[in-house]
């Protein structure tokens, strides 16, 4: 199933990282590139309540000017308004009310998607209360006062936001089309695909990385199954610097993702693998996606016997935490090896859905141990009881153990790979679940 997004957008230091690592519930950073330096993480999945979504945080501008704010505000809030189904919009109650804010409040109410209003640093209701009716002048709706930094009114807030969860969402969750996000670096083919497989020019296409102008749902029937396509669309962009573009194709990614059942990473066959294709490819593995590696513009490059196997080696050391991942070569221009694509997602779907009975499971946990035994700590040794199935999409197993502390992810793994050994589960991950069973002898 998938998940809501919500989306913050504001003006440069109205706290949106400070509210967004406030709902994450800790401070979440990775590491660039660039040795010794960190930049904030732009997703997160986050509760609330009985309720599951995604948090974005579309900031990182760090402007000059008012001109190229006001410029900047608007590409974040035209992402917010393509990707997301709620819109958080911060404002400053200490910087009062200030041009950009009623511009990007105009898109905004002009874009038709849930808004929620917060007006933030409110330290003290007593102190800065009758500051926050200014806000109505916006015309987006009631502001709540929060202080991210305090982390007050949060929870009034995400009330608020959780309101507009139900009807659009719930709807996508019944529509039973297979799903499938085409996700990849700008300009490495992906809206090409979509065209080629529609045979029309339903997707803006330019050689000018970005260009893709908003989000498209394009519904495609082949051999009587009708598949719903995710292009990871975003924005037009003026600004080149590689960073910006990075953080932009990551969102679009993440919102493409968590709407998918299937992802299908592209990869540009001239550039070969690269880092980020890895960060793309994480975020559908961390969500159980099943995933198909169409490496594009195969028909670009020089061949022989051998170039086939070693792009695949490529992909496989730089991708090595997927190795279940399905890899097709194809050219979106010519069309080659198209058709194997929706075979492929047939496959990878019916992999997704499979169920192992509880007896096989265990014959194989059983064999698994004899062949090789648990680890053991302290004179202490991990003894497994028992495996069974619990979910689907992805194949989820829950595993019964005497001390879960024991449970070494090396020996998860192996018995992941007794389990792929005996039924493939071709390009989807498999989720593992350690629980400790009580009222036995260990």
């Amino acid at each position: 199933m998938s998940k809501p997004i919500v989306a913050i957008v504001g003006r440069p230091n109205v706290g949106k990282s400070a509210l967004f690592n406030a709902i994450a519930g800790e401070t979440i950073s990775i590491v660039k590139d660039t040795p010794g330096v960190t930049r904030d993480r732009i997703y997160a999945d986050c509760t609330w309540l009985d309720m599951n979504f995604t948090l974005i945080d579309t900031g990182g501008i760090e402007p000059d000017t008012d001109d190229v704010i006001l410029s900047q505000m608007r590409e974040q809030a035209e992402i917010a308004m393509a990707t997301a189904d709620v819109i958080v919009f911060m404002v400053d109650v200490r910087q009062g009310l200030v041009d950009a804010d009623f511009r990007v409040a105009d898109m905004l109410r002009k874009s038709k998607k849930p808004v929620v209003l917060v007006v933030n640093k409110v330290d003290s209701f007593q102190k800065f209360g009758n500051d926050v009716y200014e806000f109505y002048n916006l015309g987006i709706g009631e502001p709540i006062a929060v202080s991210a930094s305090s982390r007050l009114g949060l929870g009034d807030m995400l009330d608020e936001v959780s309101r507009h969860f139900s009807s659009d969402h719930l709807a996508e969750e019944e529509d039973e089309r297979p799903r499938i996000a085409i996700v990849g670096k700008p300009n490495v083919g992906k809206s090409s695909i979509i065209n080629k497989l529609t045979g029309e020019n339903r997707v803006i296409v330019s050689n000018i990385a970005g260009t893709t102008r908003d989000a498209v749902d394009t519904e495609v029937a082949h051999d009587g199954t009708e598949y719903v396509f995710i292009d990871t669309a975003g924005l037009r962009r003026k600004n080149k610097i590689k960073e910006e573009l990075e953080r932009y194709s990551i969102i679009r990614a993440v919102t493409a993702v968590e709407r998918a059942d299937v992802v299908v990473l592209v990869i540009d066959a001239v550039e070969g693998v690269t880092e980020q294709d890895a960060k793309i490819a994480g975020i559908a593995h961390e969500r159980g996606k099943g995933v198909i590696i169409a490496v594009n513009k195969w028909d670009a490059i020089e061949k022989n016997d051998k170039t086939m196997n070693e792009f695949t080696r490529k992909i496989r050391n730089t991708l090595s935490f997927m190795a279940y991942a399905e890899i097709i070569f194809i050219s979106a221009l010519t069309g080659q090896r198209l058709g194997r694509l929706f075979d492929t997602i047939d496959m990878v779907r019916q992999n997704q859905n499979m169920r192992v009975s509880t007896g096989v499971l265990n014959e194989i946990m059983t064999e698994a141990v004899a062949l090789q035994q648990p680890p053991s700590d302290k004179g202490k040794r991990l003894r497994l009881y028992y495996m069974t199935q619990v979910a689907v999409k992805p194949p989820t197993f829950v595993i019964f153990v005497n001390d879960k502390k024991l449970m070494h992810f090396s020996y998860t793994r192996y018995l992941e790979n007794k389990i792929r050994e005996a039924f493939g589960f071709r390009g989807t991950a498999l989720k593992f679940i350690i629980r400790e069973r009580s009222g036995k002898d260990t």
